[in-house]
């Protein structure tokens, strides 16, 4: 089964959506840490911050954070944490070479190592993880169903899914508020740092399109997680789901 928003490309509907994220993201790599912040007026620091206190229970030892971009995510997990090892995952060469500088700088480069990973075709052996997180990363999977079944795959027996995504408010006035944001505000702003302004007309767009609250709870079940729940920020702005892999 396809969805919607895995038609939702940032250039183009002639080439696959990987291929296009790809080259958003290498394009605005070297502004994005400081537009993100701008864009979200700092609240995302605490829906991940919140996000990750919820796998303490977990005591994962073996983390993979996939689409990690910049890497923060994957550091914050450490801080939270603590974990023997993360392995942090993407299909942006640009975005994790300043990922690997800020690991770098806190010296972290035993606990956190970069690869490129498709997360639909990992190449990484059955039941290798305790948690696999995702930060803002599932809308621009090319392949939703694929990628979870691959998530699924590589955890262990009772490890568990985390991801954060933003989704659409569906109460007044914060709906409209939020609309007008994404369609006017967040161009303008884009263009302020000289950023490729396409990748943030494709966020909103990407965004409505996304599955969500118990749509998407639907789709984990049907590849295969259990015990799934989820918690929305900030009037619905974002959402918080987890999901468990079964012990057989």
């Amino acid at each position: 089964m396809s969805y919607k928003v895995e038609k939702v490309n940032p250039y183009d509907s002639d080439r696959p959506k990987n291929e296009q994220v790809i080259r958003m993201f290498n394009e605005i790599a070297p502004n994005y840490d400081r537009l993100n912040g701008t864009l979200s007026l700092g609240i995302d620091n605490y829906w991940r911050r919140d996000a990750l206190k919820e796998l303490r229970k977990y005591h994962p030892r073996h983390i993979l954070d996939i689409a990690t971009g910049t890497g923060d995510f994957a550091i914050l997990a450490q801080q939270i944490l603590r974990p023997d090892k993360i392995s942090a995952v993407d299909i942006s060469d640009g975005m994790m070479e300043i990922g690997k500088e800020k690991v770098k700088k806190r010296g972290l480069e035993k606990i956190i190592s970069f690869e490129n990973q498709d997360c639909s075709t990992m190449t990484f052996p059955d039941n290798s993880y305790d948690a696999a997180t995702v930060a803002f990363g599932v809308r621009n999977f090319e392949n939703i169903d694929q990628s979870f079944q691959e998530v699924l795959r590589v955890l262990k027996p009772g490890g568990v899914f985390l991801f954060i995504e933003l989704t659409t408010p569906g109460k007044t006035p914060i709906k409209e508020l939020y609309a007008t944001y994404t369609k006017y505000v967040m161009p303008f702003l884009s263009g302020l740092f000289a950023t490729e302004q396409r990748a943030y007309r494709y966020l909103p767009a990407s965004i409505a399109a996304f599955p969500q609250g118990r749509e998407m709870m639907l789709i984990l079940r049907k590849n295969g997680f259990t015990n799934i729940r989820l918690r929305r920020y900030t009037m619905g702005i974002s959402t918080l789901y987890i999901a468990e892999k079964p012990v057989k």
